[in-house]
């Protein structure tokens, strides 16, 4: 791994640390060695210990007596939690972005996003289509607390949607995002939270399966 260009350091060891983690590139419950961080991404312990701050706070990385910080474990119930939690965000964030939103912007930036998720080469690619698609709605929707509401658990909620991308047989998610532009330019608020509800339920057993399956011992 090449190192880190200085400028910005904490910011910059703080993405690289949340990317690999969300990615799923430190597995779950990896102990993180500060002076090993240190080693790897050749910076000082200032950035490193301020980046752990951050990830503490977004909840990717725990601290345990004794042993230190590690990258969060989740469960099946965890896996629920955090679905239930996004999709009632979302589905508000929906009807306020329909409410007070243009919705001929925001069809068109959504259809931008169905483009690049047809045109992805990589599963990663599509997690990143669809993360964006549904950031339009939070941007449009005209309430600050909620968009930051979400990015409290934006990390938890994109690592499941990478772990959702390494689950066999995951499907595409097409039919659900051109739902959800249909949805904005008919003006039906239903049919958007439909395909949001409708993705979850196959979503979270898929995730759920893959963790039990690759539960760490």
């Amino acid at each position: 791994m090449a190192g880190i260009k200085r400028a910005s350091l904490v910011d910059q060891t703080y993405q690289r640390l949340r990317e690999d983690i969300i990615t799923l590139k430190i597995p779950m419950g990896t102990r993180l060695n500060a002076s090993e961080l240190q080693a790897e991404l050749e910076v000082s312990s200032t950035p490193i210990r301020e980046a752990l701050n951050r990830l503490r706070q977004e909840e990717l990385i725990v601290n345990e007596n004794n042993i230190g910080a590690s990258v969060l474990t989740l469960d099946a119930h965890d896996v629920r939690e955090i679905h239930e939690l996004a999709l009632t965000l979302q589905q508000a964030a929906v009807r306020l972005a329909m409410k007070s939103g243009d919705r001929e912007v925001m069809a068109q930036e959504i259809n931008a996003q169905i483009e690049r998720y047809q045109n992805a080469r990589s599963s990663r690619d599509r997690v990143k289509a669809v993360h964006n698609l549904i950031g339009v709605f939070y941007h449009h929707c005209g309430n600050q607390r909620l968009d930051r509401s979400m990015v409290a658990i934006q990390g938890q909620v994109l690592l499941l949607r990478y772990i959702y991308a390494e689950c066999p047989g995951n499907e595409d998610h097409l039919a659900d995002l051109t739902q959800m532009y249909d949805g904005v330019v008919q003006g039906n608020v239903d049919l958007i939270c439909d395909a949001f509800q409708r993705y979850g339920e196959r979503s979270v057993p898929a995730i759920q399966a893959w963790l039990e399956k690759n539960r760490r011992t």
